[in-house]
């Protein structure tokens, strides 16, 4: 990992070893922020045993009901746009357990609906494999700190 990593993370970031950690969770923010499908797909393993935590509710368990939960934040009438900020990254392996890091953070961001302006903040943490020679995520887990922020999010995003 590099000793000075960004302030922020939103998928503008310039610069980065292609191949790192930093560049992955770079472009997964880069395809959240963009609503772009398909470089979300490319962020995501497809194997059956992803999943994801997502403050919409419930878990969502293989790459075919992860990307129904981002098209459904991609094609629907909200725009939300977030910021991952007060992080860590954590490498392990190479080894046994193959080569992963896994992010630990919060995220921030705005979401604007007709009029309506939330800026949601969200606890997160993801966690990366190196698969096929690249990273891909396997996991998420987000949660946003007020319940009542929470409420109107989910409201917001149908």
């Amino acid at each position: 990992m590099p000793t000075q990593l960004p302030t922020v993370i939103d998928g503008n970031e310039t610069g980065l070893d292609p191949d790192s950690p930093l560049a992955a969770l770079s472009a997964f923010y880069r395809a959240f922020n963009s609503c772009d499908i398909e470089a979300m797909a490319r962020s995501w393993h497809h194997g059956d045993d992803v999943s994801m935590s997502n403050p919409l509710g419930g878990i969502a368990r293989g790459w075919p009901a992860i990307r129904a939960v981002y098209q459904r934040i991609f094609e629907g009438k909200a725009r939300v746009r977030v910021k991952f900020h007060d992080y860590t990254l954590h490498r392990i392996g190479p080894g046994d357990a193959g080569d992963m890091f896994y992010a630990v953070g919060r995220e921030r961001g705005t979401l604007e609906r007709e009029g309506l302006r939330l800026e949601p903040a969200i606890r997160t943490s993801r966690l990366f494999r190196h698969i096929g020679g690249a990273w891909r995520q396997v996991h998420h887990h987000g949660s946003f700190d007020d319940p009542v922020q929470l409420a109107a999010y989910r409201e917001a995003v149908q």
